[in-house]
């Protein structure tokens, strides 16, 4: 199934929910919608779910309106954060659950249930009730009832958020196989970038009610419209810095008190002549390495954080400080001097009123 949402807004008196997002999303595409809490998120899910009425705008099925069609008319399969199973019924209760309203034959229903149990390995469970089981296992059986159903678009919101972290890790891998499997469209509501930038074909990136970008996970990482991307999406966070950006003996430099990196050309000649511009750079795009080495910018080091693989060095330039990733051979500790290097070719550069980048917007 496409889905199409035109200008979609959602507004409570004064409070906005949404305003005026539009998308499109292919048939057998998965496609999240990351943001903070508040962003309008899970409001855009409900309204292409139908439990909320569109202020303003349209949302479309394979073409077709849908603005006035009721929930349970949409074949739709939804899976919430807190499992939403009923718990005086069994395992298998739960999943023919949405087949009875839908007045499905009962020899349809059994072969429909245990088929999905088996698919999502919880074919012994069924004389179960939820408080028998762990939080993996309810999780699958929400999944299952929303498959059951045999629906043409799933819709997730903030599924994995009551799971530890190992188990997030494995119903990740399960549930973008499963998707990959029956290709039916999905859409998953998160605030967690890791689940957005690995399980979706592409992002819609929202916050304050409306869409900042929408496209695929490497290009939302690598090419960020705005800061606000850019500083939301990424871990350890994209560090900022105002700068002028001069041209100077064939290159480009991008300069501020106590610091002066070369910039790539392609870069550096949007940046050039606007007089102060954000700089930006991801920690993993900074080396850093011991002040003996008489490369790069000095610094001192403010802050060491162990990582594991690596260290994450806070290093101070005068007024401000960078973040950087260091071999944890290089054993930093607070005090020392360090130098301080950015790849040229993965610095960003925007607006510092529209906030606006000046390479891709």
């Amino acid at each position: 199934m496409e889905v199409t949402l035109e200008n979609l807004t959602k507004k409570w008196g004064a409070v906005v929910g949404t305003e005026e997002i539009s998308l499109d999303i292919k048939s057998g595409e998965f496609v999240a919608f990351l943001g903070p809490s508040g962003c309008g998120k899970t409001t855009t899910l409900l309204m292409i779910a139908g439990i909320y009425k569109p202020t303003a705008g349209l949302v479309k099925f394979d073409g077709r309106v849908v603005n006035r069609m009721q929930p349970r008319d949409r074949n739709i399969g939804m899976v919430f954060q807190s499992y939403a199973l009923y718990p005086h019924m069994t395992v298998y209760e739960n999943l023919v659950f949405p087949m009875k309203l839908n007045k499905t034959p009962r020899t349809v229903m059994k072969q429909r249930a245990e088929r999905v149990a088996k698919m999502m390995g919880i074919d012994h469970l069924m004389d179960r009730r939820p408080g028998q089981l762990s939080g993996g296992q309810q999780q699958r059986v929400a999944l299952g009832r929303a498959l059951s159903k045999e629906p043409h678009l799933l819709l997730f919101d903030e599924p994995l958020s009551n799971l530890d972290a190992r188990l997030r890790l494995s119903m990740r891998g399960e549930i973008k196989r499963l998707q990959l499997d029956l290709g039916i469209t999905s859409i998953y509501v998160t605030h967690d970038q890791v689940e957005a930038m690995t399980m979706a074909d592409r992002v819609a990136v929202m916050q304050g009610g409306r869409l900042q970008a929408y496209c695929p996970p490497d290009e939302l990482y690598d090419r960020p419209r705005n800061m606000f991307v850019a500083s939301f999406v990424g871990n350890p966070p994209m560090n900022f810095l105002t700068v002028d950006v001069e041209a100077r003996n064939g290159g480009y430099h991008a300069r501020r008190e106590g610091l002066d990196a070369i910039v790539s050309p392609e870069r550096g000649a949007k940046a050039a002549g606007r007089g102060a511009v954000t700089l930006g750079i991801r920690p993993e795009d900074v080396t850093v390495a011991p002040a003996a080495s008489g490369e790069g910018i000095l610094g001192e080091v403010y802050v060491v954080e162990p990582l594991g693989r690596d260290d994450l060095v806070d290093v101070h330039i005068g007024e401000v400080s960078v973040h950087a990733l260091a071999d944890t051979d290089l054993h930093f500790r607070i005090g020392d001097p360090g130098r301080l290097k950015f790849n040229a070719e993965r610095v960003q550069f925007f607006d510092p009123n529209t906030e606006d980048s000046l390479l891709w917007a």
